[in-house]
């Protein structure tokens, strides 16, 4: 079969001989290009083939593999879901025991804050009621100072409103307190002190001794020996007696032992004085300062100076005012009871 617009072959002539027609057709050779064509399109074809199927066969393996470890880990993390869901309700539980121990801490707090303001209140009313004793027994001011200001320091940590008016009389009577004039105690009995130090050093007045006179004999060379033989005579028997003028009551003889005693019986009277002083008995401690100073007027030599001095601190002492008027803490008083009354109707 030709194609349509292939011309046809004219006859061969009778009176030539033809040429020997060839053994292959062109045609054989394109039928034969497309027969090799063909097949190595098919060779191609199975080979795209073989590897796509390789391909898939490896995509399906890896897919397989990692749908397995998709499921591994899916169950690993299902089993940490589990683990943490375990682990929380555990630690719920425990915050919850955790806010159960917080409400019980709070409550105990709220209870010893309220045990601490109420132990304030109390030792503040215990140092008030003690400088009442101080001022009322003792009269020691400075001592009822030191247990208002405690009791006003313990009353300053407990925040009340119900304790303002306490603490505005407690102000009030600190005030008065501080307003008063302060005895010097300590600068009075140092003054006894150094006054008792000197007892064992003071003269009696039975020691005293006449002067001897300060005229200067006459020369001997001016005087004729039977003159001077005749004085020392006289002066002898003047030696024998002895005139002596007293410008005062005279003195108390004493035995020689009775002297340590005269000196201990002044030194317990300012003793006596001392105790006077620190019990801030007035009475007591003049009528002792007095005593004392008569026995040194009478007993010991007025004309010595350690005895004078003696004189001089005790007048001194005489003038020292240890009574003063007080003032009461009646309003801090009936503050304090006016809150334990509130506290006994609650």
């Amino acid at each position: 079969m030709t194609p349509d617009n292939t011309t046809p072959l004219p006859p061969p002539a009778a009176h030539k001989p033809s040429p020997p027609a060839s053994r292959f057709g062109p045609w054989f050779f394109v039928a034969l290009a497309a027969l090799a064509l063909a097949g190595w399109q098919w060779f191609e074809t199975r080979h795209r083939l073989a590897e796509i199927e390789q391909e898939t066969s490896r995509r399906l393996a890896e897919a397989d593999a990692g749908s397995k470890e998709d499921r591994g880990a899916l169950k690993q993390m299902r089993e940490q879901i589990d683990g943490l869901q375990g682990k929380l309700g555990a630690a719920d539980a425990r915050l919850a025991q955790f806010q159960a121990q917080s409400d019980s801490m709070q409550a105990l707090y709220q209870d010893l804050a309220r045990s601490r303001d109420e132990s304030g209140v109390l030792e503040a009313e215990q140092a008030i009621a003690l400088a009442g004793q101080q001022l009322q027994l003792a009269g020691n001011v400075p001592a009822a100072i030191v247990a208002l200001r405690s009791a006003e320091a313990r009353l300053a940590r407990v925040d009340r409103s119900q304790l303002l008016p306490l603490r505005k009389a407690l102000a009030a009577d600190l005030e008065r307190l501080s307003a008063l004039p302060v005895v010097d105690l300590a600068a009075t009995n140092a003054r006894l002190e150094q006054v008792l130090l000197t007892i064992d050093k003071l003269p009696l007045a039975m020691d005293i001794r006449p002067q001897e006179s300060s005229e200067k004999p006459a020369e001997a060379a001016q005087v004729p020996w039977w003159k001077r033989t005749g004085g020392d005579i006289w002066q002898e028997l003047k030696g024998l007696i002895r005139i002596q003028r007293f410008d005062r009551e005279e003195a108390v003889l004493l035995a020689p032992g009775q002297s340590f005693f005269l000196r201990e019986n002044l030194k317990l009277r300012l003793l006596n004085a001392r105790l006077a002083l620190l019990s801030r008995d007035q009475v007591a401690f003049r009528g002792e300062l007095k005593a004392a100073l008569e026995m040194l007027g009478r007993l010991f030599d007025g004309r010595d100076n350690g005895v004078q001095a003696a004189q001089a601190t005790l007048r001194q002492l005489l003038g020292t005012e240890l009574v003063i008027a007080l003032p009461t803490l009646n309003e801090t008083q009936a503050a304090v009871r006016l809150l334990r009354n509130g506290k006994e109707k609650k």
